[in-house]
């Protein structure tokens, strides 16, 4: 039996385990409870270094002028996708790309319209009186083809519209002029790109 002296402790029972203490453990295993990452995949994690600073007025300029094109580049991206966030004004809402996919499940009269008229150019140069009435009278009857097309499409852009927004806040008459406008340019061409196919039931 050991003799305890007054206000010493007895070290056998005061000394912690060190076996037991977590913070040890974690520091066995790495400090977090992983094991330490090693070098070169710590490297791998890392950002590059940021780009040194200009060292001239024209060298700022040209960094500038590659960033702002490298963010129409990405603005142009996500607007021929149709994304919302990169859209204008104009092209945004679900009504908007309703009345697209209207314009773009059907053949329209009026995308034919450049293909026409440079028949009708070069018709007008050819030395031959019958030739240039030929093409007059091709132009006139394309022209009422595509008004008469035009007032298809514009009724049903409005059916379409009122069957599923019956309470939207837009314009009737812009919605149509939207649709009338998209249907006389080239499908490849348009802008937000189709994103229905022909023929589709929109």
């Amino acid at each position: 039996m050991k003799l305890r002296l007054p206000g010493r402790r007895d070290r056998t029972e005061a000394a912690p385990d060190p076996a037991a203490d977590p913070t040890t453990q974690l520091v066995k295993t790495g400090g977090k409870g992983r094991p330490t990452p090693k070098r070169h995949e710590a490297q791998g994690r890392r950002p590059g270094p940021p780009p040194p600073p200009p060292q001239t007025r024209k060298e700022a300029y040209k960094r500038m002028r590659e960033q702002r094109a490298a963010n129409r580049g990405a603005t142009r991206a996500g607007a021929a996708r149709g994304d919302e966030g990169y859209l204008p004004a104009r092209d945004r809402g679900p009504v908007r790309k309703l009345v697209r996919d209207v314009v773009d499940a059907r053949r329209n009269a009026g995308s034919f319209f450049l293909f026409v008229a440079a028949l009708v150019l070069i018709g007008n140069f050819v030395p031959n009186e019958q030739v240039r009435s030929y093409t007059v009278s091709i132009w006139l009857v394309f022209f009422l083809l595509i008004i008469a097309d035009s007032i298809v499409l514009g009724r049903r852009i409005k059916k379409k519209v009122l069957e599923r927004f019956p309470n939207q806040d837009h314009r009737m008459k812009g919605l149509v002029w939207y649709g009338i406008s998209r249907a006389t340019m080239v499908r490849r061409w348009r802008f937000p790109k189709p994103e229905v196919r022909l023929g589709a039931q929109v």
